[in-house]
């Protein structure tokens, strides 16, 4: 009877300890998260250079109410490797961007890494206006500042999504020479020329306090000949050499290109292309596509078209990096998160760094050995045949600075 009531015991302790388990996990983020990271954990040490993977910093930008979408795309593509630096808008508030850290913060191998930053005070972005460049070249000093171990510079916003792991970026740029920039461009502006290039805009976000709109100037100016214009993607990955460039500027040429580009409207399609395709130094090292995959309306529409579950297959078989645009918690990225990323709520995409069991509330990347190791993912074939053409293309020559 004795070791019947042993028995008894030790079962209902086990029934009490997994209830409380469970109230744990749903309590709340912070709660599940933590539970299995109470000790100290341990920190690799983060090599870069010649027989080490390549390492990114991402520019990740949002506005007001962005919040968890900025959150949850730092997660989806977080490596220890690499910096990143979030960016709400002046638009966001100020509790908003203390709430997205403390978010950050609740997370344990972040916080041993230290490699994600936010903006604590933050530039006015006005749609169509120079401010948005302003910004990126502001985010892209700091993180030339903060970590001298990056190689490429990626451009993404709350609504967009990785479509490889970070592992597998990793993995196919390691064979991409590292002044090379992916930037989608084309000196052929159509209709660009007449409405955007040589009507002249004034931003008022670069002096006012407030948040407005653009205005135009009753005149147009003629095309420069000093330079030639290009256009294409806003959203770029670009090497850490052509960033440097841009944001020390040895030569005029940046500084020319950007006063110029203050005056036209949507000048982040138009800065970073002229700049590259003007410089004898990295005209030639320029892979034109930026990496997205995007569906446009047709005729296409300001923006490109939400992305959804109808279009996975698609999206998926393009062999892009990333894509764009998602609603929020959209049901395609949660597919996205189970079949590509293999990432569980609020957790990281788990890569070859990530030593934890993988069960039930245990998260794999609580804990953590080398990070500078790589681990295959579900697309990374498919990626690297994508960026295998476009580094074909480029050889060629036949598709660069035209």
């Amino acid at each position: 009877m004795g070791a019947e009531k042993k028995w008894l015991f030790t079962l209902f302790s086990a029934i009490f300890i997994s209830f409380m388990l469970f109230l744990s996990s749903i309590s709340g983020f912070s709660a599940s998260y933590h539970y299995f990271t109470s000790y100290k954990p341990y920190t690799s040490t983060v090599r870069h250079g010649p027989g080490y993977p390549p390492a990114f910093a991402y520019l990740i930008t949002g506005g007001n109410g962005h919040k968890d979408r900025m959150f949850r795309l730092l997660l989806s593509i977080y490596h220890p490797r690499n910096r990143y630096l979030l960016h709400i808008g002046a638009d966001g508030s100020d509790d908003e961007r203390r709430k997205l850290m403390a978010l950050i913060r609740s997370v344990p191998v972040i916080t041993a890494f230290g490699n994600v930053d936010v903006v604590g005070r933050p530039d006015p972005v006005t749609y169509m206006g120079s401010t948005n460049i302003a910004a990126v070249l502001r985010a892209a000093a700091i993180l030339l500042k903060v970590d001298s171990g990056w190689d490429w510079f990626i451009t993404l916003s709350a609504l967009d999504y990785p479509l490889v792991t970070q592992d597998d970026l990793s993995q196919v740029f390691s064979s991409v020479r590292r002044d090379l920039s992916f930037i989608d461009h084309t000196s052929d502006l159509g209709w660009k020329e007449g409405q955007r290039v040589q009507p002249i805009v004034v931003d008022p976000g670069l002096y006012l306090a407030r948040r407005t709109q653009i205005f135009h100037a009753t005149e147009k100016r003629p095309m420069p000949e000093s330079f030639k214009v290009f256009t294409g993607s806003p959203w770029v990955v670009l090497s850490r050499s052509f960033l440097e460039f841009c944001v020390f500027g040895w030569d005029n040429l940046p500084r020319t290109l950007l006063m110029y580009s203050a005056n036209v409207a949507l000048s982040q399609e138009f800065y970073f292309h002229s700049v590259i395709c003007n410089s004898p130094e990295f005209k030639n090292t320029t892979v034109n596509n930026d990496l997205r995959y995007v569906v446009w309306d047709n005729p296409p529409k300001m923006e490109p078209l939400f992305l959804n579950t109808s279009g996975y297959e698609p999206m998926v078989q393009s062999g892009a990096a990333f894509a764009r645009q998602f609603e929020i918690d959209d049901p395609v990225l949660d597919m996205i998160d189970e079949k590509i990323l293999k990432r569980g709520h609020n957790r990281a995409t788990p890569g070859a760094w990530c030593t934890g069991w993988k069960i039930w509330l245990m998260d794999p990347c609580s804990q953590w050995g080398d990070v500078n190791v790589l681990k295959p993912g579900p697309q990374l074939k498919k990626f690297e045949e994508s960026t295998h053409k476009l580094l074909d293309d480029w050889k060629s020559q036949s598709n660069q600075c035209r």
